[in-house]
């Protein structure tokens, strides 16, 4: 399995316990969708290899989890995967509903805003404490475009495009 096919779930955070167990921080918006895995992929920060683990149990609790997973039995074989990255195929995200998005699916799509037109097409998502944002390109240059309701009118997802009505100035901002 690649990491391009999987998305990130999370990633562990330290042990948990004397009996292997681990502390996971899970970074998805609904982590109870979580709570029958059976298996993940695991893979250290600066690898690109991901490595099957069998989870025994998941013990879910808001963002939180303590996982067991099967042949990792002694606080030492708990603590060599501190800091792994949890990974699933990306085919085992969520159903959404029809006006949400997942941020991998955008990126490519075409960017139209209400008063202007076309704008430029998605070149990256950055995910940011404050808001997430849209990295555009537009006249040979990045403009960032919020993530946020009132800025996001709609999304298709079968033409791939991404109707906004952006501030006024925004764009002025990255041309000046």
């Amino acid at each position: 399995m690649e990491k391009e096919s999987c998305f990130l779930l999370g990633y562990i955070a330290r042990k948990h316990g004397l009996q292997g167990e681990v502390s996971v921080f899970l970074d998805v918006d609904y982590p109870e969708d979580y709570a029958d895995m059976d298996s993940v992929f695991l893979a250290a920060r600066d690898n690109d290899t991901l490595i099957p683990y069998f989870i025994e149990y998941i013990q879910i609790y808001d963002r939180k989890a303590v996982v067991k997973f099967e042949g990792i039995d002694t606080v030492e074989e708990a603590e060599s995967l501190r800091s792994c990255q949890l990974y699933l195929p990306i085919d085992q995200l969520p159903q959404l509903e029809e006006h949400q998005f997942y941020y991998h699916e955008i990126i490519g799509y075409t960017i139209k805003d209400v008063n202007k037109g076309m704008l430029g097409t998605v070149q990256q998502i950055y995910e940011i404490p404050s808001h997430d944002l849209i990295g555009m390109e537009y006249q040979s240059k990045e403009v960032l475009i919020p993530i946020k309701d009132d800025i996001i009118i709609k999304v298709d997802k079968v033409e791939k495009w991404i109707e906004v009505d952006l501030p006024d100035g925004l764009l002025e901002l990255y041309l000046d």
